[in-house]
């Protein structure tokens, strides 16, 4: 039998980790065993335990706390996008799957976000507010930051959380697509998200969705 390598033992064991918090159904908070307990069990080293624990650590999931041991922790999902966001996989998509793929996920939660709107009008003020800084943008880099600000928000006005960290994976769209921006009318730009949050706000989502899709898909004229 070949030996393993210890990059694969700590991912194995990282894997066996996860594994165990979702059958024993733990949640945040909640103690693992200790890491003699858990190296014993797994048939390795303290020490190739703790890498595979240092790796989830950084990610959340689980948290080695002093005088208290390994506790299920709070998934970062700001982390998980950071790594997953420049995985060479989406580098190399298709650049229409992205467009796509930005159309499925915004417009899926158009109906989310008015229904906030209806019940508090700090969702609509939040967005709008991004919205109209648009116009104070001269630079390329200044109105890609705002329309990322503004995606973004949308996403978070609809209340659903781990939408966002998909959202954000989706930032590789905006440096795919840098000089599609630039060649952009971005007067035009600011004023289809306009028309997006103001559909939004009289619950015309019908409207808010075809507007949110031309705004994506304009996108690819110029692929």
């Amino acid at each position: 039998m070949q030996t393993l390598r210890r990059p694969k033992v700590r991912d194995q064991v990282a894997g066996q980790i996860q594994q165990y918090i979702v059958k024993q159904k733990l949640g945040p908070g909640d103690r693992l065993p200790t890491e003699t307990q858990l190296a014993e069990t797994f048939g390795i080293s303290r020490l190739s335990l703790r890498e595979a624990t240092k790796a989830l650590e950084y990610l959340g999931i689980v948290e080695a706390k002093t005088g208290v041991g390994l506790t299920v922790g709070q998934i970062d999902l700001e982390r998980v996008t950071e790594h997953l966001s420049f995985h060479p996989a989406l580098h190399r998509a298709d650049p229409l799957q992205l467009i796509d793929t930005r159309v499925i996920i915004e417009t899926g939660v158009l109906s989310y976000v008015a229904r906030r709107m209806a019940e508090d009008s700090s969702t609509y003020d939040r967005l709008r507010s991004v919205a109209d800084r648009f116009r104070s943008a001269r630079k390329l880099q200044t109105w890609i930051d705002l329309d990322i600000e503004f995606h973004r928000t949308l996403l978070e006005s609809s209340g659903v959380a781990p939408l966002v960290a998909f959202g954000d994976l989706l930032h590789v769209f905006f440096q795919r697509f840098r000089e599609s921006v630039k060649k952009a009318q971005w007067e035009a730009g600011a004023e289809s998200h306009r028309r997006i949050i103001d559909a939004l706000r009289d619950g015309d989502i019908p409207a808010a969705d075809e507007e949110l899709r031309q705004h994506i898909e304009d996108h690819k004229s110029r692929v």
